[in-house]
């Protein structure tokens, strides 16, 4: 479903926190949101689920926002927040069939259950389908909200760092299943992220964030380039091209701050390090 985003701002009081933002997601995209801490990519993504009230527009599929219920939000959106606790003792089966909710009518159906069974076993949960989600590991948790979010079917995905709490085998297994659903399901996705290499990757095109603003907005081969990261990230850092996309390697923030054998473990022989 193609996203629309046009002179959306966004305040907290009398701080502005999201400024004149805009943006098209097209279907079969992931769109990555970069920037430093405070930018606004997580604001950004509950303002498009509507969780925040923003000013300007927001367009899916050509209706806008403002024009759907809540419960047609949620069958189009799939919203994976940072992290969720729960005051109830629920299954891992039972939390991801809460994502089934805005379709279900009184019962849950056989397809209903069908459902929340396949994406147990796309994302490899099944083994924990009757664990109190309460007690997983917080990378376990993380996968459960993304089964949940998943389980609805949506049109559209919002995920808010979605590898967080994640080991790096679980954060490329995540990233892998995102993108082999954006492609077999022609949604589209807008997510969070703060690992640079991850969302050059995985996504189509960058929305690169400072203070509030579109800074920079395009494939991530444009976009990941030492002067951006010293202009908006603050840190020197070298570019190279690995598996055809960019890959960035700190060196030190601009403070004068080595950030230890980076460049040097990954082998680089760079100007920028004499």
């Amino acid at each position: 479903m193609r996203i629309e985003i046009k002179n959306l701002s966004f305040s907290y009081g009398s701080t502005k926190i999201l400024d004149d933002i805009n943006m098209q997601v097209e279907d079969s995209e992931i769109i990555s949101l970069v920037g430093p801490n405070g930018s606004g990519k997580t604001t950004l993504i509950k303002c498009i689920d509507r969780i925040l009230k923003a000013k300007g527009s927001i367009l899916l599929g050509g209706r806008s926002i403002d024009s759907l219920s809540r419960q047609d939000i949620a069958r189009s959106i799939g919203y994976v927040p940072q992290s969720s606790s729960s005051p109830l003792s629920t299954t891992v089966f039972d939390t991801v069939l809460m994502g089934r909710r805005p379709h279900i009518s009184w019962n849950v159906s056989d397809a209903d259950l069908d459902m929340v069974a396949e994406v147990l076993e796309l994302l490899h949960l099944g083994d924990l389908a009757m664990r109190d989600f309460a007690r997983l590991s917080g990378g376990q948790k993380q996968k459960v909200l993304i089964a949940r979010a998943l389980a609805q079917d949506p049109a559209v995905l919002l995920l808010d760092e979605p590898t967080s709490n994640l080991d790096i085998l679980h954060q490329l297994e995540v990233m892998e299943i995102i993108r082999y659903l954006v492609r077999e399901k022609e949604i589209s996705a807008v997510m969070a992220i703060h690992d640079l290499n991850l969302a050059s990757r995985f996504s189509d095109k960058l929305a690169m964030l400072l203070k509030g603003k579109i800074f920079a907005f395009g494939p991530p081969e444009a976009l990941l380039s030492s002067r951006n990261m010293a202009y908006v990230f603050g840190v020197e850092a070298t570019v190279i091209e690995v598996a055809g996309r960019p890959y960035v390697v700190p060196i030190r923030s601009l403070d004068g701050t080595a950030i230890p054998n980076m460049a040097t473990a990954a082998g680089i022989n760079s100007p920028l390090l004499a």
